[in-house]
């Protein structure tokens, strides 16, 4: 699984970047515009809230776990919309930060070992991107990421009261990903192998899935799927309309992309990082169906 220092590489770095460009409590995972991209970011990221709240059954005094919480976008919403209690949980000392800052109650922990007796038991779970970090690549290698996925699934079920909902939403390999051994930051700018090592660089210590058919299948038996949905194309449009907020000027903003340089000269595996915000490598997975998105509701048997 990628460390907490791999997590704080990937989101403490850009933590107050991205809340400048998109809010104190920016969602940093795909909205849902089911087709309609006439709507704002805004609204698709509520239309999701929206969605995952209702799937869950989240109501009045509702206790929801928001695991691999970010900066708290969905605590946000069920705690204003639905007067729900929350528990969020980070490895990002950054989100953890920001997020005790605003009010929320997010702390950090790892979510694959909570246990009942840390904060009792959930009437939901959620687990909004947090799977994409689970498995390193090696323990892909070693032939473990079935048993990553396992062990976490039986970590939810002691959580949850039988009938009691889980959302995921995760990226997923697709039918066009490479072999492991072609991906080369110094591959070609436009093939997939670059784009691939690119992403491998943007997410240390973390590897995907492959296909939600991975993530059902070491769901069982605990779980029921209640539902599952392609995001991929809802993807693509979110992370251009961040591209674009992160590009709007403002001066606290760039000053503190200026002071990137000096580690940008000395620092070649940061050079890579920059590289991301030239051509966003899981943007073009989606594109090239290198990799999906998807979302799922299960439900405790």
């Amino acid at each position: 699984m990628a460390e907490k220092k791999d997590l704080d590489f990937t989101y403490s770095t850009i933590d107050e970047i991205f809340r400048l460009s998109v809010g104190e409590t920016g969602d940093y995972s795909g909205a849902k515009y089911d087709g309609n991209f006439s709507i704002s970011l805004e609204e698709a990221q509520k239309a999701k809230h929206k969605f995952i709240a209702d799937s869950l059954h989240i109501k009045k005094g509702s206790k929801v776990l928001d695991m691999a919480c970010g900066w708290a976008p969905f605590t946000n919403y069920i705690v204003k919309e639905r007067e729900a209690k929350s528990i969020g949980l980070t490895l990002s000392q950054g989100q953890a930060d920001a997020c005790q800052k605003n009010g929320f109650n997010v702390v950090v922990k790892d979510c694959r070992y909570i246990k009942p007796e840390d904060f009792g038991m959930f009437d939901a779970i959620t687990c909004i991107g947090g799977l994409e970090h689970f498995c390193s690549v090696e323990e892909w290698q070693k032939g473990n990421q079935e048993k990553v996925y396992s062990d976490f699934f039986k970590t939810l079920y002691n959580l949850l009261p039988i009938g009691g909902r889980f959302y995921m939403q995760t990226m997923t390999f697709s039918k066009n990903m490479i072999d492991f051994k072609e991906l080369d930051v110094n591959a070609d700018k436009e093939s997939t192998a670059y784009i691939m090592a690119l992403m491998v660089k943007q997410f240390p210590g973390s590897w995907l899935p492959y296909g939600p058919e991975m993530v059902i299948r070491n769901a069982e038996p605990h779980f029921k799927l209640i539902s599952k949905s392609s995001g991929r194309l809802d993807y693509i449009e979110t992370i251009g309309q961040w591209r674009k907020k992160f590009r709007k000027f403002s001066l606290k903003k760039y000053w503190l992309y200026l002071s990137l340089i000096p580690r940008y000269i000395s620092d070649k595996e940061f050079r890579h990082l920059v590289a991301i915000f030239k051509v966003s490598p899981n943007r073009v997975c989606f594109e090239r169906e290198v990799m999906d998105h998807y979302r799922f509701v299960f439900e405790k048997i």
